[in-house]
């Protein structure tokens, strides 16, 4: 990923948070018809010795994961908010552009044991049914139920490289007042870049 150096992050907690929120990701792979890309959530676990790994699964008839190797690189992507910005919101004339943030991983695909993705599966289910108003658990699921796992191929990523980009007008503070006030008048995602411009600034 191209990332000017103005805009790049390296912050450990901030990628971390980053990556927490925005879990659903998207993992890319080469193969013999050519690249192949798949969303899907990615949970990012640190291990003992400080190596980061990315935990996911593929669907069984997805044909993907049949076109990665053991030891194969992949890519996996993960979005964040994004808004356009206009330059009538500059106090000089200047071309209009577009605010985002974004994390790029490169590592190595190992697909899990049967163990390791029950492991997985049930860290999963029980982060986001932690607020749910009646949760459910797979401890509570019935076999017939839980039969559905065959259909599932686990893997885990072990992360070599990491890109994390937050464009968030970091060249333009003197406007950062009015851009800020025009993206939460917007709403959505446009108020999450304001959000994120107003702490990067302390705001």
């Amino acid at each position: 990923m191209y990332i000017p150096p103005a805009y790049r992050n390296e912050n450990p907690k901030e990628i971390r948070k980053f990556l927490e929120d925005n879990a659903f990701g998207i993992i890319v792979s080469t193969g013999p018809e050519g690249p192949k890309a798949t969303h899907l959530p990615l949970e990012l676990e640190e291990k003992n010795d400080q190596t980061l790994v990315l935990k996911g699964h593929f669907a069984r008839a997805n044909p993907q994961w049949r076109h990665i190797t053991e030891g194969d690189e992949v890519l996996c992507i993960f979005n964040g908010p994004h808004a356009y910005v206009s330059s009538s919101w500059y106090a000089e004339e200047e071309v209009p552009t577009w605010n985002y943030m974004a994390v790029h991983l490169k590592g190595t695909y190992r697909t899990q044991t049967e163990e390791e993705l029950w492991e997985a599966l049930h860290t999963l289910v029980d982060k986001y049914e932690s607020d749910s108003e009646k949760p459910v658990s797979l401890s509570q699921m019935s076999r017939a139920t839980l039969a559905q796992v065959r259909g599932i191929v686990g893997f885990e990523i072990r992360v070599t490289r990491l890109d994390a980009a937050f464009k968030l007008s970091q060249g333009r503070t003197q406007d950062h007042p009015k851009i800020i006030e025009q993206l939460q008048a917007r709403g959505g995602s446009a108020s999450a870049i304001a959000d994120a411009m107003k702490d990067q600034s302390g705001a």
